[in-house]
């Protein structure tokens, strides 16, 4: 195997001193235009690729934030990323995703993470922003962290979140209000707080309007079209299927509303279908999806703030974000008939 490039190298073939190739390589300024041109271009000829741990070490910062995920809604990881990334370029930061298996160790995933790269903090994506060992690792290791929609704690350290209670009552007392006393629901994943709190508030609302909720027109769901899909069969082939159903993640109610055609349904005519989060993916479907938005961009751009503040010796002054969330109200609800 051919020996990878060094900095040595690009600075031999620019004619310039090793420090110099860092200072260009790291952005720095005062350094002149034939200089800087020269470096850059014996980089591309040597196709050479900074190591990122290494050049962190060089200074107090890396400029470097983690990322880290495990979800199987790969719309919401998506649009989270993008937030953070977005945040991170216009402030000069790079961004590492990095994935985590919630199911097996977890320190030990963070621990090799952190040991291979040089990072000025880390951004926790649910459900690893309600693992506590995930949270006691990095305080473990002095990293800085902000969790994204914990299901509580919020006083225990940086997040940002939603009221994701309020706004599943919001959104259920929409359909409660078209006229629908026959509501159906998908659970969320088990093993995520949100799937919790957004049934609590489905939950809620079905009480203060006095309506029981059926154990058979409740069908569990783990945040997958594909389990939105089977759920929506179950509701659906009832002979008292539920006129509206909410399920608690977009990607679900999708599954739900194939499940309707599927079985003949018209949509909304014999059922609404109302989700959660606003993805893309709920704006993109026909007919479009009513939705409790949750802004996961600006969720992990603010994110992204809070860490590089903490980074430059500037902690936010507000440690907890709550950021509102808004009922969209689409073609996928209507009255019953």
């Amino acid at each position: 195997m051919p020996r990878q490039p060094t900095i040595k190298d690009v600075a031999s073939k620019a004619e310039v001193s090793f420090k110099t190739v860092s200072r260009v390589l790291n952005g720095e300024p005062h350094v002149r235009k034939e200089v800087r041109e020269r470096v850059l271009s014996a980089a591309a000829a040597l196709n050479y690729r900074p190591n990122i741990a290494a050049r962190g070490l060089i200074g107090a910062r890396s400029r470097l934030i983690g990322f880290l995920y495990d979800n199987p809604n790969y719309s919401y990881v998506t649009e989270a990323e993008i937030g953070a990334l977005l945040r991170c370029r216009e402030a000069g930061y790079h961004l590492a995703v990095e994935p985590v298996d919630s199911r097996g160790d977890v320190s030990r995933q963070i621990e090799q993470i952190i040991a291979s790269l040089r990072l000025d903090g880390v951004i926790l994506t649910p459900p690893i922003s309600d693992d506590a060992a995930a949270v006691a690792t990095l305080d473990r290791l002095g990293v800085a962290h902000v969790r994204i929609a914990p299901c509580d704690a919020h006083d225990a350290g940086p997040c940002v979140y939603i009221d994701d209670a309020a706004a599943a009552h919001a959104l259920t007392r929409h359909l409660l209000d078209l006229g629908h006393r026959t509501l159906g629901i998908v659970l969320g994943h088990p093993d995520h707080g949100a799937a919790h709190l957004r049934q609590a508030g489905f939950e809620s609302a079905m009480a203060q309007a006095g309506l029981a909720i059926a154990p058979e027109h409740a069908a569990q769901g783990y945040f997958t079209f594909e389990s939105g899909l089977e759920a929506g069969r179950r509701l659906l082939r009832r002979s008292d299927r539920p006129t509206a159903v909410f399920a608690a993640n977009d990607k679900m109610a999708l599954g739900v509303m194939a499940a309707a055609r599927e079985l003949g349904l018209s949509l909304p005519g014999d059922l609404s279908v109302a989700g959660f989060d606003d993805t893309r993916a709920a704006q993109m479907s026909w007919p479009q999806l009513t939705t409790a938005r949750q802004p996961i961009e600006e969720m992990c751009a603010v994110a992204a703030d809070m860490l590089i503040a903490l980074a430059a010796g500037d902690p936010p002054e507000v440690s907890a974000r709550q950021l509102p969330f808004q009922i969209q109200s689409r073609g996928s609800t209507a009255p019953p008939i």
